[in-house]
């Protein structure tokens, strides 16, 4: 279908696999469809292929050392030593929106770094919290609007069920 616009459209539009990923991964759909939403604008700025294709990846992964798959490559700006820099940044690229969600849910339940945050899936901003602490952003605000998306997530699942 077209690509959703706006917060409760992107619920909607990604809710079921968020669903089928928390069932196995024991991450709430609510918390990746709050951090999928935090990462893109809502579905406004994806990231893209350098060829304008869909790179699917929703959470702002980057492609290191370990990744073999597809790679979307843009440029973007950093800040190194506190000057802005233009660089040119990896980002993992799968072949399903579902695919990202999978690939999150991996790196969450299996790095070392991300082990403070899989035990506070009963808590959004403790949640939020632990990532923010294990360096998933550089944002110093990053626990704070992921907590107050992940929120507004819930808020457009329930407005759903309603």
């Amino acid at each position: 279908g077209p690509a959703p616009r706006g917060r409760d459209d992107f619920v909607q539009y990604h809710g079921a696999a968020a669903e089928r990923v928390a069932q196995h991964s024991g991450i709430p759909a609510s918390f990746m469809l709050g951090q999928a939403g935090h990462e893109t604008g809502w579905g406004k700025s994806e990231i893209k292929t350098a060829e304008g294709g869909n790179s699917f990846n929703l959470f702002g992964i980057k492609a290191g050392k370990g990744w073999s798959g597809r790679v979307a490559e843009i440029t973007t700006t950093e800040y190194i030593n506190g000057a802005a820099r233009k660089v040119t940044a990896r980002f993992r690229a799968y072949d399903s929106y579902e695919d990202s969600f999978r690939d999150y849910a991996r790196l969450i339940n299996e790095s070392p770094r991300y082990e403070q945050a899989r035990s506070q899936t009963g808590s959004a901003s403790a949640y939020a919290a632990a990532l923010q602490k294990a360096g998933y952003a550089t944002d110093p605000a990053y626990a704070r609007k992921l907590s107050g998306a992940i929120d507004s997530a819930v808020r457009a699942q329930r407005a759903a069920e309603a």
